[in-house]
């Protein structure tokens, strides 16, 4: 559990943490009001997150071939190898493939496996659990910000790239530690035999897939309308992340320790998703998507409020709640996946999703960069950013109908065909009984 809680908190405490890598790129490689640098800088942030999340559903297929640990452990040789080689480069281009793609692909294989290896150990209390796992990344989010402003005001934006590199060597270390259980007893015998507990990377899986890409999963409608839902819900979410420390410095020139709207973001955030955690753990079954439904209203709500803050107090109050309500939407996905297709299907139903929702996550900042390039200002893109999520959770709503219409369609359907084997083993009851009473007779 430590072990994916750091994963969590040095993959998403980086990408949360990257308005400052931001502000940063611009002082480096050009000037802060240069309206085309704004709109190619925002690139290299979301092309990181949507590619840590476009990488899922190939990573749900490793996982399944080749185990967690071996997953987690590659992932995070590649993401120091991207991370590492984005401190050498001289335009802000070729970080578009070094951090944009290296890095964020490493990240991706080294973070779905921290996800999928909990529901495997925990069971009772998931909820908590993941909780406590995602609440990392919002350890590293209150932290990173401060630790990044000091480092690339003192030693800049490169060196502060190498410093990076130790969380993710960190990382690297932590992948070891995912051991998967054995998926019967017959396994389990024949690791002991064979020697195998000895080995680095033991060879035990959960279980082998029966496909490479199992779009069976997209046959349960109420899964299918989460991964509708959740992207389109996305489209919004990340522009504070990325943007948000630069509206700030405009908005708010005066105010000296600007990095605290990231901190405040960060704190209730790790908040959210121990409660909230804890609070999916008693709601039934599928029910928890009303948690996401709540989650997504008052993140729309709180994008929009952004640009009518006037006193940085109330920008401070308004990322307080959407903090708390992003760790309520956070802590939940997976204990919403294994409810919805179960703990066989839950490693690419987790990875599907993760994909689709890369797309808007990808579009999103950049959109927002252009619009204020062309705008002058960011009201319009937070009043904008603020819509989809409200969509999204709209369309959440009808989850829970859904997948008890499914569950009644089941039950009469498994109903029906207990009673045919009743009735026709009690024709075939019958006609033993018959033919013994005939056989009897002759006898007499």
């Amino acid at each position: 559990m430590l072990a994916a809680m750091w994963c969590n908190g040095s993959v998403f405490g980086i990408q949360n943490a990257c308005g400052v890598l931001f502000v940063s790129m611009l002082k480096t490689f050009g000037s802060k009001d240069d309206d085309k640098m704004v709109f190619k800088t925002a690139w290299v942030s979301s092309l990181s997150m949507g590619m840590i999340f476009f990488c899922c559903p190939i990573v749900s297929v490793f996982t399944d071939i080749f185990g967690c640990r071996k997953t987690a452990v590659v992932g995070a040789a590649v993401g120091f190898v991207g991370l590492l080689s984005s401190s050498f480069v001289s335009s802000i281009e070729p970080l578009y493939l070094t951090y944009g793609i290296i890095f964020a692909c490493g990240c991706s294989f080294a973070y779905q496996p921290s996800l999928v290896i909990l529901g495997h150990y925990f069971k009772k209390r998931l909820g908590l659990v993941n909780g406590i796992v995602t609440a990392g990344s919002s350890i590293f989010t209150i932290l990173l910000p401060f630790l990044l402003r000091v480092l690339t005001d003192s030693v800049g934006l490169f060196h502060t790239l190498r410093v990076l590199c130790i969380f993710v060597f960190v990382l690297f270390l932590a992948g070891f530690t995912y051991r998967p259980f054995a998926s019967s007893a017959k396994d389990k015998d024949g690791t002991t035999k064979g020697g195998n507990r000895l080995s680095l990377f033991s060879r035990r899986k959960f279980s082998p897939p029966k496909k490479i890409f199992n779009f069976a999963i997209f046959k349960v409608t109420a899964y299918a309308v989460w991964a509708v839902g959740i992207p389109l819900a996305l489209f919004g979410y990340f522009v504070p992340y990325v943007h948000l420390m630069k509206y700030v410095n405009e908005r708010f020139q005066d105010e000296k320790n600007k990095e605290v709207v990231l901190m405040c973001i960060g704190i209730t955030s790790g908040v959210g998703r121990l409660l909230f955690g804890r609070i999916a753990d008693y709601v039934p079954g599928v029910k928890k998507i009303y948690l996401q439904v709540l989650s997504f209203l008052f993140i729309g709500l709180m994008s929009m409020m952004i640009p009518l803050c006037s006193v940085f107090g109330g920008l401070i109050a308004v990322c307080l709640i959407m903090g708390l309500f992003d760790g309520c939407f956070i802590s939940i996905m997976a204990p919403i996946a294994f409810e919805l297709v179960g703990a066989q299907d839950v490693s690419q139903a987790i990875g599907f999703l993760l994909g689709f929702m890369s797309i808007p996550m990808t579009v999103g900042p950049p959109i927002a960069g252009l619009l204020r390039d062309k705008l002058g200002s960011y009201d319009v893109a937070f009043y904008l950013a603020g819509i989809p999520p409200l969509i999204g959770g709209a369309v959440l709503c009808f989850i829970p109908w859904v997948h008890s219409k499914k569950q009644r369609e089941v039950t009469k359907t498994t109903g029906g065909e207990k009673m045919e084997k009743m009735l026709a083993n009690q024709n075939s009851l019958s006609s033993s009984s018959a033919i013994f009473k005939k056989e009897s007779d002759s006898v007499i």
